[in-house]
């Protein structure tokens, strides 16, 4: 089977110059992985629910500048997501990301996201995002019935 018989195509995407608070919002609504594009549809890269997430944590020196407590270090992880909320993504983007063709087979795909502990890859035909292949998708592809 590939990839293109098991893609979304109705995927969102994010704005190269949006802020996280607009990303935040769109994860809420779609996936852990957001497509970021321009708007002819060019891909950019990827933005990462886990690249956030590791962004807001504090390190040990702000932990200890806070205070040092488990307390405090939720204290300072909520004012970082204060302060990044109106950032731009741009820092968080992954620039060069792993892609798919819709003439792989989603055999590969399984294995990226196995051995990557990926969730949702971009599907491009000649540099164009066309669409996004998740675990999910593969699982339903490979397990729901439809023959290779």
């Amino acid at each position: 089977m590939r990839v293109r018989d098991a893609m979304t195509t109705d995927h969102r995407t994010l704005a190269p110059d949006a802020i996280l608070h607009d990303a935040v919002a769109l994860l809420h609504a779609e996936a852990s992985d957001l497509m970021v594009a321009h708007a002819d549809g060019c891909l950019v890269g990827v933005l990462s629910e886990g690249d956030l997430i590791r962004a807001l944590l504090p390190d040990r020196a702000e932990v200890v500048a806070a205070g040092g407590s488990v307390e405090d270090a939720f204290d300072a992880f909520v004012r970082k997501g204060e302060e990044l909320r109106t950032r731009p993504i741009a820092p968080y983007v992954i620039r060069d990301p792993l892609t798919l063709s819709p003439d792989d087979h989603v055999g590969v795909a399984a294995v990226i996201f196995v051995e990557r502990q990926i969730r949702r890859l971009p599907v491009v035909d000649h540099d164009r995002l066309v669409g996004t292949l998740s675990r999910g998708d593969t699982c339903r592809a490979m397990l729901g019935g439809a023959s290779p």
